[in-house]
C-alpha cells in the first residue's frame, strides 16, 4: 500500500501576463506528487463559482482526488495578481480574504487525517484564524509533517512559524526565509549552519533550502549534501519550488540517497521553470542532466 499523503492549504488561481493558471503553494505540491505517482489528496476550500468548480473540474480531468475540496457559499474563490520581472522572478498580490482562509476540520477530514503517513503545510494558508486552527488540528494527528515554509509579505508571522516549526519533521525554505529565521532565532547568518541550528533547535529531521538558479542544499540524517541546480533559460519560476517540494518528498519517502533525492528535486523544479504555470506535466524522461 502506497504511503497516503495529505496536502493542506491554499487552491487559488494565478493572474499571470499568459492568463489564469490554477495554483498556491499546497496546490501546486499536490499536483505534482501526484504525478510522480503518490497518493495525494488536496484539502482546500473553493467558493461557490465558476472558478471554484474549474478547479475541482481541473483535478479531475487529472484523477487527482477532490472529494476534501470544501464549497463555501459566502467567499470567492481565491486569486492571486502575479507580476514577472523581466528575468521571469514572481511578484505576488493575494487577494484577502478568499475561501481557502475558512478550510473547515469537519469529521471526514479528521478521520482522514488520522489515516494518512504524511500532512504538507505551509505558512501563508494560516493567516487566517479558521485555517490556521484546522492546519494544528490535522498536525497533530498526522506521523509525518512537512513544513513548506513561504513567507509572503505582510503575512511573516513569527510566532505562527515557530508553532509550525515545533510540529515539523521536514523542513523547506528559500535561502532569503533561513537567513529570516537566523534572525528571529538568533542563529548563525550562514546558511549550513542555520538549517543544523534550525534541526537541532526543533528537533527536525531534515531541513532543505532552495537556492534559485543556484540549487538547493539539504540537511538530512545528519549529513550536509549540495546541488548547484540546472542552467537553464526559464520562461517563468511560478511554481518552481513547489515541485521541487514535491521531487523532495517523493524521493524521501522512497528511500533515495541524499545525493540523488536533491538531484532529482532540481531536475523537476528545472523543469517546471521552462513552462507555463504552475502545475505542467512532468515529463520525466525529459528532465534536465
Amino acid at each position: 500500500m502506497s504511503v497516503r499523503i495529505l496536502s493542506i492549504g491554499e487552491v487559488l488561481w494565478d493572474s499571470l501576463p499568459g492568463g489564469l493558471f490554477p495554483g498556491g503553494a499546497p496546490f501546486n505540491v499536490a499536483c505534482h506528487l501526484h504525478s510522480l505517482g503518490n497518493n495525494v489528496t488536496m484539502i482546500s476550500r473553493v467558493g461557490d463559482d465558476e472558478l471554484g468548480r474549474q478547479i475541482v473540474r481541473r483535478m479531475d480531468e487529472r484523477k487527482m482526488d477532490s472529494k476534501s475540496i470544501q464549497v463555501d457559499p459566502d467567499h470567492a474563490t481565491g486569486i492571486v495578481n502575479v507580476t514577472l520581472s523581466a528575468d521571469g522572478i514572481p511578484d505576488y498580490d493575494i487577494v484577502q480574504p478568499s475561501s481557502w482562509d475558512f478550510i473547515s476540520a469537519d469529521p471526514e477530514l479528521l478521520k482522514l487525517a488520522k489515516m494518512s503517513q504524511v500532512l504538507i503545510f505551509g505558512s501563508l494558508a494560516q493567516r487566517s484564524e479558521q485555517s490556521r486552527q484546522t492546519i494544528k488540528t490535522l498536525r497533530k494527528l498526522a506521523k509525518k509533517n512537512v513544513f513548506d515554509i513561504n513567507l509572503r509579505h505582510p503575512h511573516t508571522d513569527k510566532d505562527i512559524v515557530r508553532e509550525s516549526l515545533q510540529d515539523a519533521h521536514i523542513i523547506k525554505l528559500n535561502d532569503e526565509e533561513i537567513l529570516q529565521l537566523a534572525e528571529w532565532f538568533s542563529w548563525p547568518a550562514d546558511i549550513k549552519q542555520a538549517a543544523v541550528a534550525l534541526s537541532v533547535q526543533f528537533e527536525c529531521e531534515t531541513v532543505c533550502v532552495t537556492k534559485g538558479e543556484n540549487g538547493a542544499a539539504l540537511w538530512h540524517q545528519q549529513q550536509w549534501t549540495e546541488h548547484p541546480g540546472f542552467k537553464i533559460t526559464p520562461i517563468d519560476t511560478v511554481g518552481t519550488g513547489d515541485a521541487f517540494l514535491a521531487g523532495l518528498i517523493s524521493g524521501i519517502l522512497s528511500g533515495m540517497e541524499a545525493e540523488l533525492v536533491l538531484t532529482r528535486a532540481n531536475a523537476i523544479g528545472a523543469y517546471v521553470a521552462t513552462k507555463n504555470g504552475a502545475t505542467p506535466p512532468i515529463d520525466e524522461a525529459n528532465l534536465p542532466a
